[in-house]
């Protein structure tokens, strides 16, 4: 992570203080999916549900691509209904931007539909620049509407080769910043469901509109879930994977929302969890981040970035800190570098449970009567995903 977006990101009005009769959504069905996924469950075979069938071999009845970008290709420019696109089994190396809306991505196999590339913010691009962060996403979303469901997008950077000798140049901290999907500027109303993210530094980086994660598994390591849009997280796995020779082995959200902006990271009845490997204490619950951004007075952390994220009802393995939370430097106006204190955003939790869930006046419970307004209606400003 190394700047921040110019475009404003959507402002939601909504009330932290107004309670309402239900707490928090309903629990949800095992195997439970959005009306046309959930209708396909088993009949894959039926390719007339499909707009379009991503594989290596032809099939009778849709047209079939032999890459997932030839398939988007196709779909209409400015479509206002879903364009549902089959993503058999296999590993379909591809840099993919979505900047069409209704795009629906769904996978025939959760573990063996898997969209993946391999680039790192430190990598060069065809014209010799790095990538940077906001550059080397697997998968790009940049239009409204976009669906995914039943798959794997992960980005195979090898990060810990790269802690071994590296050998990229330096962007942020390392250059290893490695994003397995964006949602960048023109995303909004974005969902996932059943959907699998691989990688290890910048794993999701949530930095536009709103957007739904439902019984998905990320994994990561360094700052995995990041970034300043509104994303509501339910029933999902946040995976901590192990960095050889690192005492701090990672942090998991990290926020940089707009002030005026209510809601950022929110986690519901979701699992906190760890590779073996992973020593008790090592992990932070997260830190606020204040990228750097280019002012008419020069280029600093932004102080309009008051970051919010809040854990509901989540279990949490023992790799958690005690503590909760990090302090996470960035450059002052003055250009000195300083510390953003975990109490200076808007990090919060409520109903921890598990043995990571250890009190410490660092971590801020969030007020009993504030829990009303993180329904799922309210976070998401009236959209309903499912």
């Amino acid at each position: 992570m190394q700047r921040v977006s110019l475009s404003r990101r959507r402002l939601l009005h909504a009330s932290l203080f107004t309670p309402t009769f239900a707490l928090l959504p309903p629990p949800l069905l095992a195997g439970e999916g959005w009306g046309g996924v959930k209708s396909l469950t088993g009949a894959f075979g039926e390719t007339a549900s499909f707009d379009a069938i991503v594989a290596s071999a032809s099939r009778e009845g849709t047209r079939t691509f032999p890459t997932v970008a030839e398939a988007i290709a196709v779909a209409p420019a400015n479509g206002t209904k879903p364009f549902r696109i089959l993503i058999t089994r296999g590993r379909w190396h591809e840099k993919l931007l979505i900047d069409k809306p209704h795009i629906h991505l769904i996978g025939e196999d959760r573990a063996g539909s898997v969209l993946t590339y391999d680039a790192s913010a430190g990598m060069a691009r065809p014209d010799g620049q790095p990538w940077g962060t906001w550059g080397c996403a697997s998968v790009t979303v940049r239009a409204p509407d976009f669906r995914a469901s039943n798959l794997a997008i992960e980005n195979a950077f090898d990060y810990v080769g790269n802690l071994a000798a590296p050998k990229f140049e330096p962007i942020g901290p390392n250059g290893a910043q490695a994003v397995a999907l964006m949602l960048d500027a023109g995303s909004d109303r974005a969902a996932f469901d059943r959907v699998d993210f691989h990688g290890h530094q910048d794993t999701l980086f949530a930095d536009a509109g709103r957007s739904f994660f439902r019984a998905c598994r990320i994994a990561g390591s360094v700052d995995f879930i990041f970034g300043g849009g509104n994303a509501l997280f339910e029933q999902c796995e946040l995976h901590s994977r192990f960095r050889p020779g690192k005492e701090r082995q990672g942090y998991v959200a990290v926020p940089c929302t707009p002030s005026a902006q209510a809601y950022g990271l929110t986690f519901v009845r979701c699992r906190l969890t760890r590779d073996a490997e992973i020593p008790d204490g090592s992990v932070a619950l997260g830190r606020a981040w204040r990228p750097g951004r280019t002012f008419p007075d020069g280029k600093y952390g932004d102080p309009d970035a008051v970051g919010a994220a809040v854990y509901l009802d989540c279990w949490m393995d023992a790799h958690l800190d005690a503590r909760g939370w990090d302090e996470m430097g960035y450059t002052a106006r003055d250009g000195q570098r300083v510390m953003l204190r975990p109490e200076e955003a808007r990090l919060f939790e409520y109903g921890s449970s598990g043995p990571g869930a250890n009190r410490a006046d660092s971590r801020r419970v969030l007020m009993r009567e504030r829990v009303a307004s993180y329904s799922r209606e309210r976070v998401l400003d009236g959209w309903a995903p499912v």
